[in-house]
């Protein structure tokens, strides 16, 4: 049988290195630890990336999801530094990047009625390995209720709120639950949100925020004193953009602070 050459292994003449080279928005089934029940399954959205000396033509697009597919769907931070490692290693590579992203699913309690719907999260885990070491993030984005300070203020009747997303991206000294991340967002917006509220719920929430009011720095300031308390947590970066319901913008913080230097663990 006559050898089919491999056109990506030539030598490339132009000289010009590539920072990132590999595949994007590929799907594939995870399971993921769940607090409750164990376990969750969900489907994440993948994006693998590593760098390319400028001598070389292309890389093998094929091998990283050879490797998604040789971990057996049991894809977590903890298994990010190997897959990293495996990843530079079968493609010969000097730095990688590996994005993970999936809808995560949390069953919650109305604050009245008791009952009980599911709401969706979006969590993210991230990791990059090069010459200096290896470093993994976990992300949440936590959808929530905020209630204008001003707007209460001045009012005399009610006050504008809106929903708003609070971003939280981690580096984690230690195990941490994707659960707990989220609960305390949640606990320093002007209220939670949820999946199904009955006429008692949806007054209860009412009232909770317009007694909680927060600007969208309030929001990023509280939350950072939280993650700032949590030993489990090295670095972070909250974000909240507030999807204002009396103008056609959002507003929008940020805040950004490295804890403690932190490397990678098998």
């Amino acid at each position: 049988m006559t050898p089919i050459e491999d056109i990506q292994a030539r030598a490339d003449s132009r000289r010009i290195a590539i920072d990132k080279v590999g595949i994007k928005d590929i799907l594939h089934p995870v399971r993921v630890q769940d607090k409750s029940v164990g376990e969750q399954r969900t489907v994440a959205r993948f994006a693998m990336y590593v760098n390319l000396p400028h001598d070389f033509k292309g890389t093998h697009m094929s091998r990283f999801v050879e490797i998604l597919n040789s971990h057996d769907r049991e894809i977590s931070i903890a298994s990010f530094p190997a897959m990293l490692r495996e990843m530079l290693d079968r493609l010969e590579a000097e730095s990688g990047y590996i994005d993970m992203r999936f809808p995560y699913f949390i069953e919650k309690a109305a604050p009245v009625s008791g009952v009980r719907s599911l709401l969706d999260y979006q969590v993210g885990f991230i990791g990059e390995i090069d010459a200096a070491g290896c470093r993994t993030k976990v992300q949440v984005v936590v959808p929530v209720t905020s209630l204008c300070p001003c707007s209460k203020e001045i009012s005399e009747r009610g006050a504008h709120n809106q929903r708003s997303h609070v971003t939280v991206t981690v580096v984690t000294e230690g195990f941490i639950w994707v659960e707990d991340l989220i609960a305390l967002v949640e606990t320093e917006a002007s209220s939670p949100i949820y999946g199904l509220l009955k006429r008692p719920d949806e007054k209860y929430v009412t009232e909770y925020a317009y007694d909680h009011p927060k600007f969208v720095e309030d929001m990023v300031r509280d939350v950072a004193a939280r993650l700032d308390a949590e030993a489990r947590i090295s670095a972070y970066t909250v974000e909240s953009e507030n999807f204002e319901s009396i103008h056609n913008h959002s507003a929008y913080a940020l805040i950004e602070r490295d804890k403690a230097t932190t490397g990678c663990r098998d």
